[in-house]
């Protein structure tokens, strides 16, 4: 079965936007919900999605069918500004999607609003044209910016009133005034109107071996009477950094490792603050996971075997029978340009679309060397298993892992999303 296959029977449905290869897909679907529809406009990631079990259609030919319990999901290829959603109306219980970042990024010309790529306005006619019960939208944590937070909040307005549409022509702040006094009267049947909040997370914090800190929003349709303050209970972070410390400290993490050498532990031991304090509300967080836990493997994965130095050549072994798992030359460091250290959470993964600067991809190893990640170890970073197939050459394989949502981030959100719909929903 594919992928995508295993979700062809739940009971939930959802739709994405912005698929790219399939990290906020496989969250979502993880959760329960069945999807009913993709969307994406990348060639090598519509590859990936392809690969994982969707059913190609081309934006401008027949509409895609609404998939049966048991099918798997169309992918419709192509720009979403042409992209007809209104079949879909009451079948949707979630519509998720991480729409293009570089508009609100340090690493984009931060245009915002007047960038082609902004994905939002899309995201508010799905929701018009759909009505769906929730909404999952992710992005980078530049939105929160303060150059960037007038239009944020301008957003989750947008998202709280999507069928007050903008006049075309108009400017985006003077959509705003109108939502504005909208919201203050009230205005809006429940049925048309959403409870929007929004979480600065990084995603070490729900289990992912890697520092990433985004914004996730959420919007539930506010006639469903969704126990918001439920969804924020659900999702507080259940992992932390003084724990990683305590766990060193105590000796739990390295019984996880036995083979890492006495002077690399004394390094790593050395890095940690003199003063830590546990995270977490009540019951005690676990420990955040490193790079070094990724290879070994999480959860049912097995450990990534070393990559010989006399491999790093472009070349294709399957070492160890996995994909991907490929050595690659002439890493550096400098300054500037440090690595990635096993101890620790990996740096971003970043899509690299102008080069990678900060030493991303490079990965410091116990003898003192050094060498770029292989696919599969970036693969591991963002929480994609290791049967999650992705197109492409190396450079686009490390783009669509760089722009797609951490598996266990989308999935812990999900998840939360589901309980509170499930209780929604349920008679009294």
């Amino acid at each position: 079965m594919s992928e995508l296959g295993a979700f062809a029977n739940q009971g939930r449905t959802s739709v994405e936007l912005f698929a790219g290869g399939g990290g906020l897909v496989m969250a979502v679907g993880r959760a329960g919900f069945r999807p009913l529809l993709l969307n994406e406009l990348g060639k090598h990631a519509c590859e990936t999605l392809i690969a994982n079990g969707a059913r190609p259609y081309d934006v401008g030919e027949d509409r895609p069918p609404v998939p049966e319990v048991g099918e798997d999901p169309p992918l419709l290829r192509g720009d979403v500004a042409k992209v007809e959603f209104d079949h879909l109306v009451g079948l949707v219980d979630v519509l998720a999607g991480g729409p293009p970042c570089q508009p609100f990024s340090l690493g984009g010309n931060g245009r915002g609003d007047e960038d082609g790529r902004n994905g939002f306005p899309h995201m508010f006619r799905a929701v018009r044209e759909m009505r769906p019960k929730a909404v999952i939208c992710e992005n980078v944590r530049g939105l929160l910016r303060p150059s960037f937070a007038p239009y944020f909040e301008y957003i989750k307005r947008e998202f709280t009133l999507p069928f007050e549409q903008r006049r075309e022509g108009s400017a985006w702040h003077e959509h705003d005034a109108r939502l504005r006094e909208l919201i203050d009267d009230d205005s809006g049947s429940a049925h048309e109107r959403y409870d929007v909040v929004h979480f600065a997370v990084n995603a070490a914090d729900f289990g992912v071996p890697q520092v990433r800190n985004r914004v996730i929003l959420i919007a539930f349709r506010q006639d469903l009477g969704v126990d918001m303050m439920r969804f924020q209970e659900l999702v507080k972070p259940q992992f932390s950094e003084s724990s990683l410390y305590e766990s060193m400290t105590d000796g739990t993490y390295w019984d996880r490792h036995p083979e890492v050498p006495q002077h690399v532990r004394e390094m790593a031991m050395a890095r940690i603050p003199r003063q830590t304090s546990l995270a977490g509300t009540g019951d005690r967080a676990a420990a955040w996971r490193t790079l070094r836990d990724a290879i070994e493997g999480i959860d049912e994965q097995k450990r990534l075997p070393p990559i010989p130095i006399d491999h790093l050549d472009r070349k294709e072994r399957r070492l160890g029978g996995f994909v991907d798992h490929i050595g690659w030359p002439d890493a550096r460091i400098y300054k500037g340009h440090t690595p990635n250290e096993l101890d620790r959470p990996a740096k971003t993964v970043k899509a690299g679309v102008h080069g990678v600067p900060g030493g991303e991809s490079v990965v410091k190893l116990d003898d003192g060397s050094h060498r770029y990640m292989s696919v599969r170890e970036a693969a591991r970073v963002m929480t994609f298993p290791d049967n999650w197939t992705l197109a492409g050459s190396r450079g686009e394989k490390m783009r669509q892992l760089g722009n797609a949502v951490p598996v266990l981030l989308g999935q812990a959100f999900a998840e939360a999303v589901a309980v509170v719909l499930d209780k929604a929903e349920k008679p009294t």
